[in-house]
């Protein structure tokens, strides 16, 4: 097994693992399926927004990115619950890949909740607080949520996380009851990494929504919209996280014994399987739901059928509807956003091109 150091006396507490060989594959097949391309589409969004100057693109861009890091340590979880819960990588590489796991889910809740502020600060507050909605100040902000997960993470290295059952699998992040250790992370993760943050979440929605409704000037259809983008947020991060981290309390404050253990695994473990959608409802929230992006995207199609075209490939003309004149028209008939929308979701800028006189400028 390599030079993995385990504990030599292996644990008492048997459990039944069923749930990790039937529903975990499923689950981190779909998520790596559909996550790590629309990951990448959200990644170039965030992008474009940052091109254009824009304090949301950081956000998001950093959202991604620790998507995508949980997304890239998921062969090695499906590896792991098909081995029937054996380990093979060593220590340090189970360590690693517990601190994406767990680590993950409070960097999508620290970014989540700076979209949320820095949409409720866009919409409620357009000409106030100036400075703290720059590139220069969102990026200071992202680098202090990665330090201090980061550091909260370091607690883990600190623990051999690789420990040998009854059945000689080397199970990795597998402590049955819960240690005295992780109990006081897990007080801190529900108080300062879920509670506070959902409480700013919640109040800077209920301000979008209170903004939307005082709004004479937005027609009630984009009204509509601009609320149900929030709702649906708001239920989606519910759904995601508030699961599991109920659960994290209630076994941080009863779990004593091997019996309550059994009881709970099932239904604690399928919380923590919920977490994993996140990757794939953060860009659906932030960036396909946005008539700008879906012009964007358009617009990136519209690109790559060009190039295919110059290959050769006529025939992928008619494939693409969205080519036609008539298309790019109602397509450029799109940009009439009303301002909260726009807000909302800044657009982004197109590829440059050659404007008149021969100079570049953005579309």
């Amino acid at each position: 097994m390599g030079n993995i150091t385990t504990s030599n006396a292996a644990t008492n507490c048997t459990i039944d693992h069923t749930i990790h060989q039937t529903l975990a594959p499923v689950v981190y097949v779909l998520v790596l399926a559909v996550g790590f391309p629309a990951n990448c589409l959200s990644l170039y969004y965030g992008y474009l927004q940052i091109k254009a100057k824009n304090e949301l693109g950081v956000y998001l861009c950093n959202l991604t990115v620790a998507d995508l890091l949980y997304i890239c340590s998921l062969p090695f979880w499906l590896q792991y619950v098909l081995q029937h819960d054996n380990w093979l990588h060593g220590d340090l590489s189970c360590k690693i890949c517990g601190i994406l796991l767990y680590e993950n889910i409070y960097i999508s809740v620290g970014f989540l909740c700076c979209i949320s502020i820095d949409r409720y600060l866009a919409v409620a507050h357009p000409f106030r607080f100036h400075q703290f909605r720059t590139v220069k100040a969102a990026a200071g902000v992202s680098v202090g949520i990665w330090a201090k997960e980061l550091l909260a993470g370091v607690i883990f290295l600190m623990h051999t996380e690789v420990m040998e059952d009854k059945d000689q699998h080397l199970v990795c992040f597998e402590h049955y009851p819960i240690q005295p250790w992780q109990r006081k992370i897990n007080y801190y993760r529900f108080s300062v990494g879920f509670l506070f943050p959902i409480c700013l979440l919640f109040f800077s929605y209920w301000g979008i929504l209170r903004a939307v409704r005082r709004s004479h000037g937005t027609q009630k259809t984009r009204k509509d919209q601009i609320q149900r983008l929030v709702l649906s947020t708001m239920v989606i991060f519910l759904a995601c996280f508030l699961p599991y981290h109920v659960l994290l309390l209630v076994r941080s404050l009863w779990e004593d014994s091997c019996e309550f253990a059994k009881e709970i695994f099932n239904t604690y473990h399928f919380s923590l399987l919920l977490t994993s959608f996140n990757c794939v409802a953060d860009p659906v929230l932030y960036c396909f739901v946005s008539e700008n992006t879906h012009r964007d995207l358009a617009r990136l199609r519209a690109s790559c059928l060009g190039f295919l075209t110059c290959s050769g490939l006529r025939g992928a003309k008619e494939a693409f509807p969205l080519s036609s004149p008539e298309a790019l028209g109602k397509n450029e008939a799109r940009r009439e956003e009303p301002e909260l929308l726009t807000k909302l979701h800044p657009p982004c800028p197109l590829s440059s091109s050659p404007g008149p006189g021969g100079t570049s400028q953005e579309g």
